[in-house]
């Protein structure tokens, strides 16, 4: 479709943190600059300025007391309604950032929907029964029969608001199999963006282990602090190993961190870009241990010709190629999280900056624009 003249929104799930799924938003909100950004919860403070520019219409929820809207949980039988009831009949393009909720928006008949999946609703799909096992000490036997009931009414609300969108787009191979096989639909795939520093933040013509100060470095990890990231499993292996490990970024958490890591792991919470840059330019590897879709934290970590020590699922396999860009371990316990990192050690001096940092550019934001505008064109 032609898009000059056409007006144009965007909606997202949530605007309270800012993570991978905002940084998507962030681009589309440059390539659509006078697009409005509809979204259910909206946390001014929390987003710390991002998207302060833009028009943003947040849903009924946004009413709510502050303490329920900081408890998602809490708010589960409204979520699917809010999408709902956004108006954007005056819209000719509507592009929903979802990784839950917005791909559910109701759209007139000659509006195009255009949904970027930053996954199929993990808590009701595949990791089900690993949101069951979070109230499974609940002393509420009521709790979690209801829990149950309102998971599945959810999972059927989910498959239905999939079926909305005109067209799908993928962030990675591992969503697009997700999506055919939760969803049964096809998808296209387009990566996400991510920043590439282009200065050069590390000496590219050098290994990691030829640099003399490498023993003191630290490893590094960049995240939301979500169980489902397995962040708790790294900071105990490296409870063992006694190797520095910084860990940046705020979520649930936070306090169950803090509180089990040792004197060589630092819990900093929420840092600014220019903060996370320093620590990105002084990581001796870059540490992932949660099973994603995607992974932008570890593009970035190889933009700064860090080696990446990952999970050997989901779509960073997309990402890292052993031995040259990386090291898998295969599976989120300490001990086998502890092994890949002795592995890393050992094979150190092979990793080349300047190869992983071309590797990076592949998924820079150019790509992503480039692509999402043929695919406009296309359909």
């Amino acid at each position: 479709m032609d898009i000059k003249n056409k007006k144009i929104a965007l909606v997202h799930d949530f605007l309270v943190d800012f993570g991978g799924a905002e940084k998507v938003l962030e681009v589309l909100s440059e390539m659509f600059p006078e697009a409005p950004i509809y979204t259910l919860l909206y946390d001014r403070e929390k987003m710390r300025g991002k998207f302060a520019d833009k028009e943003i219409h947040a849903s009924f929820l946004q009413k709510f007391p502050k303490f329920l809207r900081r408890r998602k949980k809490w708010l589960l039988p409204f979520l699917p309604v809010a999408p709902e009831i956004f108006d954007l009949r005056e819209f000719d393009l509507v592009i929903s950032s979802s990784g839950a909720w917005s791909k559910g928006i109701v759209t007139r008949l000659n509006t195009i929907h255009i949904s970027y999946l930053h996954s199929p609703m993990r808590f009701v799909w595949d990791a089900n029964e690993e949101y069951l096992c979070q109230i499974q000490n609940s002393k509420f036997k009521i709790q979690k029969f209801f829990t149950r009931i309102m998971l599945n009414y959810i999972r059927i609300w989910d498959k239905a608001a999939a079926d909305r969108p005109d067209h799908l787009i993928a962030n990675s191979k591992y969503t697009q199999e997700r999506i055919r096989k939760y969803y049964g639909r096809d998808s296209e795939i387009i990566y996400p963006p991510v920043t590439i520093n282009n200065q050069e933040t590390r000496n590219n013509n050098q290994t990691n282990s030829n640099n003399q100060n490498s023993n003191s470095k630290h490893f590094l990890i960049v995240s939301r602090l979500s169980p489902y990231k397995k962040i708790d499993m790294v900071v105990e292996a490296f409870n063992k190993l006694s190797l520095p490990l910084v860990v940046i970024g705020e979520g649930q958490q936070e306090k169950y961190l803090r509180k089990i890591a040792s004197g060589n792991v630092e819990i900093l919470g929420w840092k600014s870009d220019e903060d996370v840059e320093k620590y990105y330019q002084n990581a001796r590897a870059f540490v992932f241990a949660g099973v994603d879709d995607f992974g932008m934290a570890p593009v970035e970590a190889m933009a700064h010709g860090i080696p990446v020590l990952a999970i050997r699922k989901g779509g960073i396999l997309e990402i890292v190629e052993e031995g040259k860009t990386g090291e898998f371990f295969d599976a989120s316990t300490p001990e086998v999280i502890a092994d890949g990192v002795r592995r890393f050690v050992e094979n150190e001096a092979n990793y080349n900056g300047r190869e992983m940092k071309s590797r990076a550019e592949k998924f820079n934001g150019s790509c992503f624009k480039d692509a999402f505008f043929k695919y406009i064109d296309k359909i």
